[in-house]
């Protein structure tokens, strides 16, 4: 298994705690570029996909997967398909000289 991966379970728990409520402190994401590097190099992937989550300790989280070529998420952990994520929110994890953070 590739390193920073989550479960779909895990992962549709996160999503489904995101969208009951949605945490708008968060400005940003950290995203590890292991996580980048993996996901480009699995198998039939052109894109990556980005889903927002709540994690169980209340820490938002993106949640990375690739998709092919016809705009389909590719999660088969099976075949190597991971979701990844090991981001940080921002806040508290920011670039504050960032123009984008400071306007």
């Amino acid at each position: 298994m590739a390193q920073n991966t989550i479960t779909l379970e895990q992962a549709q728990k996160w999503a489904a705690k995101w969208r009951a409520n949605p945490d708008t402190r968060v400005i940003a994401f950290l995203i590890p570029e292991v996580d980048l590097t993996q996901v480009m190099a699995e198998r039939q992937t052109v894109n990556v996909r980005a889903y927002l989550g709540i994690d169980d300790n209340n820490e938002s989280k993106l949640m990375i997967v690739g998709v092919d070529s016809n705009g389909k998420d590719l999660i088969d952990d099976k075949n190597g398909q991971y979701i990844y994520d090991f981001t940080q929110g921002c806040q508290p994890n920011c670039d504050v000289n960032s123009p984008l953070f400071n306007f």
